[in-house]
């Protein structure tokens, strides 16, 4: 798990992805206050005015950034759920793995309103890759795995994972024209760069 990979973009994680954005504001007990960067203000009357200023504002790689971010999202929200659903998994895993889920539900909302808002489909065409995704191999010796094995493989793919997001957040921060999706690229720089060392730092305690 040490290689970084590059896939293409399937349509069924994209479509997890639309999914997950349509349920997400209706979900469970997360706060507003897991991570930074979730304001769902743009949904309320008084931001409603700005609206179509924002969403004319932005670029290509603003496009490209929330495209291939909803499905790394989806992916790392699905990885969790997994290891959430074993048995004897160490509590700071758990714990981790239940912030991962509530930061990045709301992510891919807030990355679909603002696809919808700019007219583009969330649906990238089948060329497109992303950094850090696990592929299918990967993700069946997750869900087989139990116990603390489970635990090390979720910490070792989710830091692979979480570095490919680090990238792209790094690509949009650079390139990215829409004020909404350059601070977001930098919260998920902040906060993924945190919880990368923080489960590299778990991997030697378990």
């Amino acid at each position: 798990m040490n290689t970084r990979k590059f896939l293409p973009i399937a349509a069924t994680t994209v479509a997890a992805a639309i999914a997950l954005a349509g349920c997400a504001s209706g979900g469970s007990g997360s706060s507003g206050t897991s991570m930074p960067g979730m304001d769902h203000g743009t949904s309320s009357s008084p931001a409603a005015a700005s609206d179509k200023n924002v969403a004319s504002d932005h670029n290509a790689a603003d496009v490209m950034f929330a495209q291939i971010m909803i499905p790394h999202h989806a992916q790392a929200v699905e990885m969790s759920e997994m290891i959430l659903k074993k048995q004897d998994i160490p509590a700071e895993v758990t714990s981790l793995a239940t912030r991962i889920k509530a930061a990045q539900g709301p992510e891919i909302e807030k990355m679909t309103g603002w696809l919808t808002g700019w007219g583009v489909s969330p649906q990238m065409s089948s060329g497109h890759s992303m950094d850090g995704m696990m592929g299918a191999d990967d993700m069946a010796k997750l869900e087989a795995a139990q116990g603390l094995e489970a635990a090390k493989l979720f910490l070792t793919q989710m830091i692979t994972h979480h570095e490919g997001a680090v990238t792209m957040a790094k690509a949009e921060s650079k390139d990215g024209k829409n004020a909404q999706a350059l601070q977001l690229s930098k919260d998920i720089v902040s906060s993924q760069e945190a919880e990368i060392q923080e489960m590299k730092n778990l991997l030697t305690s378990l």
